[in-house]
């Protein structure tokens, strides 16, 4: 089982929201290993700083839900 953190994204409603994120998070230097936009779930790798991910997706223009 997988102990990968999970960020609840909101605001993606297709395929390129799906990419900005991934971008955004990638740009902080933490890839994603997914970013699913029905659940609106981002899987990231342990370690990641969440704190810097969230800012960068809030600032692509999404929230994260707490």
């Amino acid at each position: 089982m997988s102990n990968a953190p999970i960020l609840k994204v909101t605001g993606m409603v297709c395929q390129g929201c799906v990419t900005a994120v991934t971008r955004a998070a990638t740009g902080m230097g933490v890839p994603p290993l997914s970013v699913d936009l029905t659940s609106g779930e981002m899987r990231l790798p342990e370690g990641a700083n969440l704190a810097a991910v969230k800012r960068a997706v809030e600032r692509a223009g999404f929230g994260v839900a707490e």
